[in-house]
């Protein structure tokens, strides 16, 4: 019999032909393609002037409201917890991974199953730094262990110091570049989608609602 007979099919030597002349085709253009690699190339300095009229707290302010979110600036963590209070007086589990600030209700322990998350009224968060031209915060998995949490929550709230708003994501970029992170993300504003009927929805894919707190000290 002019073939070979595995798992119950008979393949011709014709078809294994096929298969080796595509297989072997395959690895030569890969091997062209790497083979035509330009040379390593250092990167472009880019310089980019800050603007000099640009108040970065007051810009990530505006921007973060034109999007959905809301910004307080605070004082203190004391601040940021008696406006949680006021404001999420009826969340029955807040999961807090900011130690100045408290969890309320079952709490979550990073390396168990994230489904036990789909409860969670309110997370709170700290923001590594933040972008003003878009409102956006940089989150690190060294600061959210669980990084689904901040996507599957109903509210998110994040801290963040004056200090480390930046103007543009130019200077962002600068900041992240060459390092090495398990996870990174961009939050700017609550979730939103508008490709139904261009109608605007909130916490279609992540959370309803954003608050940013922007300590002073």
């Amino acid at each position: 019999m002019n073939g070979i007979k595995k798992t119950g099919r008979l393949i011709n030597t014709d078809q294994l032909r096929d298969i080796y002349y595509y297989m072997n085709s395959r690895e030569k253009i890969l091997a062209a393609i790497k083979k035509s690699q330009p040379a390593p190339r250092e990167l472009p300095v880019l310089d980019f002037p800050l603007p000099d009229d640009m108040d970065a707290q007051e810009k990530f302010i505006a921007v973060l409201s034109s999007i959905g979110g809301a910004a307080h600036t605070v004082g203190s963590y004391d601040e940021i917890q008696l406006l949680i209070n006021r404001e999420y007086n009826d969340a029955a589990r807040i999961i807090s991974l900011v130690p100045e600030i408290e969890s309320r209700g079952q709490y979550f322990e990073p390396g168990t199953n994230p489904h036990l998350l789909e409860d969670v009224d309110l997370a709170v968060i700290k923001a590594q730094f933040g972008v003003a031209e878009n409102a956006a915060v940089w989150i690190t998995d060294d600061m959210l262990p669980e990084r689904v949490l901040s996507f599957i929550t109903q509210n998110l709230a994040v801290v963040l110091h004056r200090r480390d708003i930046l103007q543009l994501m130019h200077q962002a970029y600068e900041r992240i570049g060459g390092r090495d992170y398990g996870f990174g993300v961009f939050i700017a504003g609550p979730s939103k989608t508008a490709d139904i009927e261009q109608s605007l929805v909130l916490g279609a894919h992540g959370s309803r609602t954003m608050r940013i707190f922007i300590l002073q000290s």
